[in-house]
């Protein structure tokens, strides 16, 4: 695997949507997809569609990877099922390779101590504070948020979430990247022109 390989990770239940503008993007940029799974069997979104894992935890390096997109899902608050993931979270940072986290897999990430030290968002305060992390000090009140290799986001910012992974891997320049979010985003036709040029 190259670097342009992006691991997303699948379960039961995950939040689709969450992904769906990053994953959409980053293959249309040349960036290879690849789900990875706790087990090779088949997940199920939240939307209903099943899922044939490309990659099970245990065979995914962080050198072989450009980041690791952690979304939200009920496992993330119904037990230790996810913790895995977390795992390599802290093992991808570690090595200087991003991670994004959206909605219920910040949770994961607090809990694994992650977010203890540094600055990060979520979908509200006081959900991470029920996982008894210490990082409350930390917590920024916005819809997406990147400190170095940390992405994290809030559960209704799928397109800010989007625009802080693009950022991060320097996919677009920043006109560009603003385009995409304000088209995305806001709706907004004219950026469609910078977007094509």
């Amino acid at each position: 695997m190259s670097r342009k390989t992006v691991h997303l990770a699948v379960y039961d239940a995950y939040a689709d949507w969450e992904s769906g503008h990053i994953t959409a993007e980053l293959a249309d940029q040349g960036y290879e997809i690849k789900t990875v799974a706790l087990t090779p069997d088949p997940v199920t979104t939240k939307g209903g569609l099943r899922v044939l894992p490309d990659l099970t935890l245990a065979d995914v390096r962080p050198e072989d990877s450009a980041v690791l997109i952690l979304t939200g899902g009920e496992l993330w608050d119904e037990g230790d099922d996810l913790a895995p993931f977390a795992a390599a979270a802290r093992a991808f940072l570690g090595a200087g390779v991003p991670v994004a986290a959206i909605c219920g897999a910040t949770a994961g990430l607090a809990r694994e101590g992650l977010l203890d030290d540094r600055p990060h968002t979520s979908n509200v305060s006081f959900y991470l504070d029920a996982t008894g992390y210490k990082g409350s000090a930390h917590y920024v009140d916005t819809d997406a948020l990147t400190d170095g290799d940390l992405i994290t986001a809030n559960s209704t910012q799928p397109e800010a979430f989007a625009r802080e992974i693009l950022r991060r891997l320097d996919v677009f320049p920043p006109e560009k990247l603003d385009a995409w979010y304000r088209l995305f985003h806001d709706s907004d036709p004219t950026a469609f022109e910078i977007l094509a040029s």
